[in-house]
């Protein structure tokens, strides 16, 4: 049964990463996590020794049927879901008119559609409870885009779209949502775990294929340490003043308030002609 006075926690996407390390974090407090990934047998060393209030499940988030039965197990063994961690996911590199549409379906089925599918599951026992928390990962990518991973970014605007208006339907109900930014960190998602459609076109060698050396050039050595973040991300769920946004990294903290400045420079330069689409006064 667990610590049936802990919280439960369930995390997808706990092979590498930002997954093992907060499934790490929360078993070391005593809480209770379900530990997920397409292969146990790379996440099977998580619980060692937290045999009790750890469920290590299979899980590919883009099968719905593995889903249903993992939610089961875990409602099962701990008769509730109190956080969920929305973090499998992966990169693509490609420029956008070399990207292939197999590569870029199915970085939407799991970044996008599989949080999706995560999320429509554990919101009914959320709801019974009146209580809950969707962590959702995004990304500075999810803000902001950059050359040659526009189809990633694609999928992060997605989640950020979502996350906001899924905030304003559960928080009457009880339930949270924070959306997670992480600028670079020294995760995998640079390495393994990224797909990549070479360039081929002469054109973008100097924008796509220069950022793809420099980011295959840098993936190890990020500034981000990825304990520290999952720290972070506790500290946010259990924080009195919820917020929805939690950018993580000095990096990712300078991109967003260069964005915002950005986006307001773009939007004052334009402001007679944006008004100018209006019915005059005198006619609304």
């Amino acid at each position: 049964m667990g610590n049936t006075n802990a919280p439960v926690w369930f995390i997808t996407g706990c092979s590498t990463g930002f997954g093992r390390e907060i499934a790490k974090l929360i078993l070391g407090r005593g809480w209770n996590a379900v530990i997920t990934a397409r292969k146990t047998d790379q996440i099977n060393d998580i619980a060692e020794g937290y045999e009790d209030t750890s469920l290590v499940i299979s899980l590919d988030v883009t099968d719905q049927d593995q889903i249903a039965s993992a939610v089961k197990a875990a409602q099962e063994k701990f008769g509730k879901i109190d956080v969920l961690v929305n973090n499998a996911g992966y990169g693509y590199f490609s420029s956008i008119e070399e990207g292939e549409q197999e590569k870029i379906r199915a970085q939407f089925e799991t970044n996008f559609f599989g949080l999706v599918n995560m999320i429509q599951a554990v919101l009914p026992g959320m709801r019974d409870k009146k209580h809950g928390h969707i962590i959702n990962f995004s990304s500075i990518g999810g803000l902001r885009a950059f050359t040659s991973t526009g189809y990633y970014h694609a999928t992060k605007f997605a989640v950020e779209g979502l996350s906001e208006s899924l905030s304003q339907e559960v928080g009457p109900l009880g339930i949270k949502v924070l959306l997670v930014e992480p600028g670079p960190f020294r995760t995998d998602w640079a390495g393994r775990s990224t797909s990549r459609t070479p360039t081929q076109i002469a054109d973008y060698e100097p924008t796509v294929g220069a950022r793809m050396t420099a980011s295959q050039n840098s993936s190890g050595k990020q500034q981000g340490d990825p304990v520290r973040g999952s720290e972070a991300i506790i500290k946010a769920v259990e924080a009195e003043n919820h917020q929805l946004r939690l950018l993580l990294g000095e990096p990712a903290y300078k991109m967003a308030l260069e964005k915002v400045d950005m986006m307001r420079e773009n939007f004052e330069s334009l402001k007679d002609l944006t008004i100018s689409a209006d019915f005059p006064l005198a006619e609304r």
